[in-house]
């Protein structure tokens, strides 16, 4: 196709009720699980010593430290990043020097000892915001302090948090306590959980009731016994049957749903639904119940795939003239091309576009010289979007207008358009120039 341009002088279900009600209907909450909330733990004391700063001239000073580890989350998954927060709750020791601590000015930082699944440190330190006690007279204590840090968890298992030694800061001066029976006693813990990758299909996805319906799933632990159900709304129906994952963790069973109120269907790993070993709810549709005597008919419709093709609404294009001695900028608009994309396939297209040399009265202007900024519409409804292509240089060599990608379902209609803007040099010879553009859809 050509367009001639001219310029002229002118849901998860997360319970389910357990072995016996699988027979007589369970049930179900359509919530999926949820992390625990952010733990505070438990207050625990141990005997600390502190070393004050050289320059106060001061002995290690020896007392009992009060804290609590708090986890953003006790229940995350292998790779999530949990927040640690080391709470400070009463320092070994206080304001041990003759002079009055300035507000705003005690700061600290430390660290978390873990045990079990991991033995990894996580360090801690007071934010900015955290930075922000009243004046601490001689003797007096210091206030209680948060120290944050973030840990990520490993692939599984039972994670203890204790807190470790720690460091007070004041006004660029030091007092580092540590613990002096270490570890100090546990005040959280955490048990990483295991992602579900478990997915299931279900094939008829309606039908009417006494349909036998093939389950096929992955992702189920190796060798174990995997129950699918029919469910209705938030219950089960009664509609269960099992079957053992193979050595890869596939199943393949049938599940004949008798229930005229089902909705769905799930799979899940034992007799008692955990949405931690379940995949996500299968839809099925019970459609109108067959009784004896009553005439079926099966009704058969073809959709035909199109045709990808385009339309444009000219093909001339007059552009802005420039005057001799000044050149510059000879704008105009690209007609409207219409691309019809009506094969309903998997594949996705490009336009794409090239030009000729501006030919004039014994002169030319190079192809290169022409630039456009395309624009795009995709119609409602169309399975496909529409991308412009890049603003910039035409020319010989072409470029992109407009595409779509690739896709599961593709198609629709496409409205493409561009402003076109050639650089006209400053004593370009006066008179008419042409240049024909084209447009290639594949």
């Amino acid at each position: 196709m050509f367009q001639h341009l001219t310029r002229t002088p002118a849901r998860r279900l997360a319970a389910w009720g357990g072995a016996a009600a699988l027979v007589v209907g369970a049930p179900l909450a359509l919530a999926g699980p949820a992390h625990a909330a952010a733990s505070a733990g438990n207050t625990v004391s141990y005997a600390t010593t502190c070393v004050p700063p050289a320059i106060a001239g001061l002995p290690p000073q020896h007392g009992t430290t009060q804290a609590k580890i708090s986890l953003s989350d006790t229940t995350p998954t292998a790779g999530e990043t949990v927040t640690v927060t080391f709470d400070i709750v009463q320092a070994a020791s206080g304001n041990v020097s003759s002079f009055t601590v300035p507000a705003g000015s005690v700061s600290a930082s430390g660290d978390v000892q873990l045990s079990g699944a991991s033995t990894a440190q996580v360090q801690v330190a007071a934010s900015t915001a955290d930075v922000n006690n009243p004046a601490i007279p001689p003797g007096g204590a210091f206030p209680e302090i948060k120290l944050t840090g973030t840990f990520v968890a490993p692939a599984t298992g039972t994670i203890n948090f204790a807190p470790d030694g720690d460091t007070i800061s004041v006004a660029g001066t030091n007092t580092v306590c540590t613990v002096d029976t270490p570890p100090a006693p546990t005040s959280n813990s955490l048990t990483v959980t295991i992602p579900n990758n478990r997915t299931a299909t279900d094939t008829p996805q309606q039908g009417p009731a006494g349909t036998a319906v093939s389950v096929t799933g992955a992702g189920f632990t190796p060798s174990t016994t995997v129950t699918i159900a029919g469910f209705a709304g938030t219950s089960g129906t009664g509609d269960v049957t099992q079957v053992t994952s193979d050595a890869t963790g596939h199943i393949n069973g049938t599940l004949t749903v008798n229930a005229p109120t089902t909705t769905g269907i799930i799979a899940f790993e034992g007799s008692t639904y955990d949405p931690t070993k379940a995949a996500a709810p299968m839809p099925f549709t019970v459609t109108a119940t067959v009784k004896p005597g009553d005439l079926q008919q099966t009704l058969n419709s073809t959709v035909l795939a199109g045709t990808l093709s385009m339309t444009q609404t000219g093909s001339t294009v007059t552009m802005t003239p420039v005057n001799f001695g000044t050149g510059g900028a000879s704008t105009g608009a690209l007609n409207t091309v219409t691309v019809q994309d009506y094969r309903g396939g998997t594949t996705g297209w490009t336009l794409s576009a090239s030009n000729t040399p501006f030919t004039g009265p014994g002169a030319s202007i190079p192809a290169a010289a022409l630039s456009w900024t395309p624009a795009c519409t995709t119609a409602a409804g169309s399975p496909s979007t529409c991308v412009p292509g890049s603003a910039g240089a035409v020319g010989a060599t072409g470029a992109t207008l407009a595409s779509t990608p690739a896709g599961t379902l593709t198609g629709g209609s496409f409205t493409v358009d561009a402003g076109l803007s050639l650089a006209v040099p400053t004593f370009a010879a006066p008179g008419g120039y042409s240049s024909t553009l084209t447009l290639t859809l594949a």
